[in-house]
């Protein structure tokens, strides 16, 4: 028996094993939506889409923050006919009428009011502890922005108007409890939560909640808004996804998503930009866009469609080039790195210092 077979037998942990052959770390689960830019916003990849682990939507009010954790919802019961979604509600924002909205199966929702932090943290913690790798469970929290402290309620009952200083460290505790869970069980967990805006000369959105949230989420997303109007008539949004962190998708890139009051989201949000700095579609002349090296020509209104965008995306060098400007580089780091370099340049700095 080998050195590395007798510590991987003498290990109390179950899921002990060599790291080349680590379920933990092979290909992750994907769950893919159907909007191109959307799974790039999420792995780095039109093909990828939302991985086990924590995703965190926030920003202001009205800002599409629960409406992209549903569609997140609805693309997972699509890839797992038996998959079930655990939603937390601390908002009451969205009733079933949202849900069925997005095509979800409210059948296979189920729906658990919270008031306070610790309630979410004790009842999602009994959850996982009986959920087994290879249940099919999405997690939605809606949201933690607004979530009071147990604390923080009893001191209102009480009538004591102190500062509550216990909120921060029970949100900490409480994703420091749940990550390894959502890894090791293979579960996406998606929160919805709130900005507020630093002090300072150039204040900057910053995610509420304390720096746990920060520290256990796979992925954080601060979403903007822009108007999109038809000359003066508002016709929907521009909800700009700002990478505040990724694990996969390079940070501060911005991946717009429109939504229009007619139409709702877009499927093709986002690419005609991107496709336009690749040199993948090209402008004959001002409002009108063609293929690069093609005659035909489209109106704006014209490039939302399968037809136009069908030949571009199932092209290898279009999705390469997609990649190559979202996704963070695997490149080996340490590949030209050799001890015998490290001494030698050791040695020469010290011949220089001489």
């Amino acid at each position: 028996m080998s050195l590395l077979d007798k510590l991987q037998k003498n290990s109390t942990i179950k899921d002990t094993d060599i790291l080349a052959d680590s379920k933990f770390f092979g290909a992750k689960d994907m769950i893919q939506t159907p909007v191109p830019m959307v799974n790039v916003a999420l792995s780095g990849s039109m093909d990828g889409g939302l991985t086990p682990g924590l995703t965190v939507f926030a920003g202001p009010s009205k800002h599409f923050k629960t409406a992209f954790a549903l569609m997140l919802a609805k693309s997972y019961q699509d890839k797992y006919p038996d998959g079930v979604v655990l939603f937390y509600d601390s908002e009451f924002g969205s009733p079933q009428s949202y849900f069925e909205t997005f095509g979800i199966d409210t059948k296979r929702v189920l729906h658990t009011p919270i008031t306070d932090v610790e309630q979410l943290k004790h009842d999602s913690m009994a959850q996982l502890a009986n959920i087994e790798r290879g249940d099919h469970v999405m997690i939605i929290i809606d949201s933690v922005g607004n979530l009071a402290s147990k604390k923080e309620v009893e001191d209102a009952l009480e009538g004591k108007s102190v500062a509550d200083m216990s909120r921060a460290k029970q949100l900490k505790s409480l994703f420091r409890m749940v990550t390894p869970h959502l890894t090791i069980k293979d579960i996406p967990m998606v929160v919805v939560n709130h900005t507020y805006k630093e002090i300072g000369m150039f204040p900057k959105d910053v995610v509420s909640g304390g720096t746990g949230i920060y520290y256990s989420a796979d992925n954080i997303f601060i979403i903007g808004r822009q108007q999109e109007k038809d000359g003066t008539e508002l016709v929907g949004y521009n909800f700009i996804i700002n990478v505040e962190k990724s694990r996969y998708v390079r940070e501060k890139s911005k991946i717009p998503v429109e939504v229009t009051y007619e139409g709702g989201i877009s499927k093709w949000s986002g690419l005609l930009d991107v496709a336009l700095e690749g040199g993948f579609v090209v402008k004959p002349s001002n409002g009108w866009y063609s293929h690069k090296g093609e005659e035909k020509k489209y109106r704006i209104k014209e490039t939302y469609s399968k037809d136009f965008w069908l030949p571009i995306i199932t092209k290898k060098e279009f999705r390469e080039y997609v990649e190559s400007n979202y996704k963070v580089s695997s490149t080996n780091l340490g590949q030209d790195l050799g001890a015998d370099d490290v001494s030698a340049a050791y040695e020469e700095a010290a011949d220089a210092d001489l």
